[in-house]
């Protein structure tokens, strides 16, 4: 199988229902699944993170940032922001409810640190409000590849 780290898949989705966190996460993490960016069972394993670790992929006010270990289903470097139409709670004692959810994967530990890296240094620099502030999907996702590093 040959993976994909030259430039990260993008794929943006807006006005997205969800009952809960669990379903927040697996819709966030399926759009990964559909650009061919993580195969089928990745959604599943980003909910077994926050099962097993607890919400502290909650990072900020209203922000998650979902993902599993590319062992668990990355197939390329893949980034998507999922905009809830409400906010979910995820347990966090601070930043809950989120109404954002940045997803990602990589097909290995060391694309996933830099993506990690990239995603944190572009959320210190405003991504978040950048995201909630984008008119529609098309927008969402022209905000966040210009976020992503393209390495």
């Amino acid at each position: 199988m040959t993976s994909r780290t030259d430039r990260p898949l993008i794929t943006a989705t807006d006005r997205v229902t969800a009952a809960d966190w669990r379903e927040a996460a697996r819709k966030a993490a399926e759009a990964l699944v559909e650009v061919g960016a993580a195969d089928t069972g990745y959604p599943d394993a980003c909910v077994r993170v926050v099962e097993k670790n607890g919400p502290y992929i909650v990072l900020t006010k209203g922000l998650a940032l979902v993902h599993a270990r590319p062992e668990e289903g990355g197939l390329a470097v893949g980034v998507g922001v999922t905009r809830l139409a409400e906010p979910v709670a995820f347990g966090h004692p601070d930043n809950d409810p989120v109404d954002l959810l940045l997803a990602f994967c990589t097909p290995d530990p060391d694309a996933h640190v830099g993506t990690l890296a990239g995603l944190a240094r572009s959320l210190s620099g405003g991504l978040a409000d950048r995201l909630r502030a984008a008119s529609d999907e098309d927008d969402l996702a022209g905000v966040l590849k210009e976020a992503v590093p393209d390495d």
